[in-house]
């Protein structure tokens, strides 16, 4: 039960709206059973009910800081996180930056609690959707949060990140290009995204395959200073074979 409602939730992450009768043909089961859960999920306040099914609730959060970019890719997303949760091993320590593929990662962690985890990260939304759980020792940067962007960033942000060293980091970019490395769109993020690198023994690059190619000013790093890139199949043919060229293991999540 608790696995199809979470199955639920994820098509209302992605769709916003679902229907009884396509969760019904879906999952194989009554159209009784789903109503029942979206009853018990309205009522935890987990989604909101609506006539022949059910709608994603808007939080004020959300609203104010959620990037549009969350809601692109989803699923190549949601792939890759899983990818990345197999490289994470119980009692690792991490940091999880404020990319929205970072979030889905966040997300994975949160529904998995096999492993215990300590977690290091500067976005308010992965803070909010891993706070108060019980496998996860939660550490959030703080700093200064500018505009509508949902992370702590600045002085105070780099200066708090400093004080970590862990395991594995794992950072979404703005771009791949393999000529000039990993870029960033905001010098503010390309600082707290550098300081990441120094905090971490091996970095894992989030990426869906729309981030390949082009370029922004801010350079991150060289792409040789990855430990491993992860993205979905659409990534083309060209950027695979530059991958092993430049000899940066390129994990394609399925």
């Amino acid at each position: 039960m608790e696995e199809r409602r979470n199955a639920i939730l994820r098509e209302l992450k992605v769709k916003g709206r679902v229907k009884v009768v396509d969760l019904s043909r879906e999952f194989g089961c009554s159209e009784v059973t789903i109503r029942n859960d979206i009853k018990a999920m309205d009522t935890e306040g987990l989604l909101k009910r609506t006539h022949g099914g059910a709608v994603r609730i808007e939080t004020e959060q959300s609203r104010k800081y959620s990037a549009e970019s969350i809601y692109k890719n989803v699923m190549q997303k949601m792939q890759i996180a899983e990818a990345a949760y197999s490289f994470i091993e119980d009692r690792d320590t991490i940091i999880i930056d404020d990319a929205s593929s970072s979030f889905y990662l966040a997300e994975h962690i949160k529904n998995h609690p096999e492993k215990h985890l300590a977690v290091v990260t500067n976005s308010l939304l992965t803070g909010n959707e891993l706070a108060g759980v019980e496998h996860v020792e939660l550490f959030v940067i703080g700093g200064h949060v500018s505009g509508h962007l949902a992370a702590t960033m600045g002085d105070a942000a780099i200066q708090n990140m400093e004080q970590f060293h862990v395991d594995k980091a794992f950072i979404g970019v703005h771009s791949i290009n393999f000529d000039v490395g990993l870029t960033s769109i905001a010098t503010p993020q390309m600082q707290v995204k550098k300081t990441i690198l120094k905090a971490a023994e091996k970095v894992y690059v989030l990426a869906d395959s729309s981030k390949f190619g082009g370029g922004y000013l801010s350079v991150v790093c060289p792409i040789k200073k990855v430990y491993k890139i992860i993205t979905d199949t659409g990534v083309s043919k060209e950027n695979i074979q530059k991958a092993k060229e430049l000899e940066v293991p390129l994990v394609i999540a399925e």
